[in-house]
Parts: C-alpha cells; structure tokens; sequence
C-alpha cells in the first residue's frame, strides 16, 4: 500500500486531494513539523530535503508535492488533461507556476508577517506583493474557465487549492477574496467536493502539535537558532 508522509500544510494537502479524488488506497503517515519529525534519519532516507509531503510506492521514495502529483496522475491516467503536445504544455507550465512561485511567494509572505523573529518591512512588503501578483494571474485565468487548464479538473487545480485554501491567512486579509472573485468562486466548488472535505478531515486523525513554542520553532525554523558561520 502506497505510504503517504503528511501534514496540514497546503503542499501535502494538494497530495491529499489527489489521492481522495482517485481512490488510491493509502496509509497516511503524520510527520510532525514542530516536534521535528522531519529531520530524523529515517524520514531524511525518503526525503534528503527533510519537508513533507512525500510517498513510498512499491517501495519507491518520491517528495516534492507538484512531482507527487505528477507521478501519481501518471501512474492512474487520472486528473490529466488531453494528451497533446499543447495541452501537455499548459500542465506543466502551470503545474511548475505553482511550483516556483505561488507557493513559494505564498509561503514568504506569511513567514516575514507572522513568524519572522525581527519584522523586516521590505520583506513584508516584497512577498505580499509579489503573492497578491501571482494570485492575480490565477483569478485572470480563471475567468477565462471553470478550472485552470480549461473545462476539466486536473493535478493544476489540486495545486493551486492547496494554498488558496490558507490565503486569508497568509496575507492577512480577511476579505482577500472579493478582490480574487474567479479564485473565490474555483475554491468553493472544490471545496463542496467530497474528496476535498475527506482531505481537510484527514489531520484531524493524527495529534499535530499546534503550539509554536521554542521547540517548535527551534524544527521548523533551524537558522534562528545556527551559529553565525561569520564569526
């Protein structure tokens, strides 16, 4: 059975969605970032890079969520667009957006916000604006169509769900929707989707650590606490 290494984070939840929506039999497997899961030897053997998500399937190691996605997709023939050279394209440009750039500017923008330990005001002001600018790009292509990739579902739309799903948060903003309708209309009804629901359900099965105390952060943000390599 296909082993999948987890948190509720948006980058394992996108991996969620796809293997509630294919019905791929699986054993979620938490690893918890505030108690340092992440880093022990055993997990560091499946990912060297020490994040979640990753999977062993048939006793093969993958890690990084977008090549999850891809991996898996392949592997069923599901969630994929028609095979075209030009519909190719479109995944994997779209599929890489996510990988480079929304997540990443998603994941900035509420790290120098929240949990940065010295508020750094460009830093705030670069990562918010450059994640409201990726955002944006998603809201204009969705008002193009009903999914990102045309009129059908695919791994795209499990990406992008899994950080428009914090995106309240991340830029705190408690009315950020309104300024993104086509993304606000796209998240509803995969929201509404059963499988999505399963994946939001799936953390609240295993006991996460939600304090962000010394140790947590100590795990989660190791170069706060390194030795200047300087001195």
């Amino acid at each position: 059975m296909l082993k999948f290494f987890y948190s509720a984070a948006p980058n394992p939840m996108k991996v969620a969605l796809f293997l509630e929506e294919s019905g791929l039999a699986y054993e979620a497997i938490p690893i918890d970032g505030k108690r340092g899961d992440q880093h022990t030897p055993t997990f560091k053997v499946i990912n060297p890079n020490s994040k979640v998500p990753a999977i062993i399937d048939d006793g093969h190691p993958v890690f990084d969520s977008n090549a999850i996605l891809l991996y898996l997709a392949e592997k069923t023939g599901q969630f994929l667009p028609e095979d075209t050279p030009g519909a190719r394209g479109q995944l994997l440009s779209w599929l890489m957006f996510v990988a480079s750039g929304l997540g990443p500017f998603s994941g900035q923008a509420v790290h120098f916000r929240k949990f940065a330990p010295d508020s750094v005001p460009y830093a705030i002001k670069r990562y918010d604006f450059e994640a409201r600018r990726h955002w944006q790009i998603v809201d204009d292509r969705l008002a193009r169509s009903r999914y990102m990739l045309g009129d059908s579902y695919t791994i795209v739309d499990m990406a992008v769900w899994g950080w428009g799903d914090r995106l309240t948060y991340m830029l705190a903003d408690d009315d950020i929707m309104a300024t993104y309708p086509n993304l606000d209309r796209f998240m509803q009804e995969i929201d509404a989707r059963p499988a999505a629901q399963r994946a939001k359900d799936l953390p609240n099965r295993h006991d996460f650590k939600t304090e962000m105390d010394e140790e947590a952060m100590r795990f989660m943000y190791p170069q706060l606490f390194a030795a200047d390599p300087a001195l």
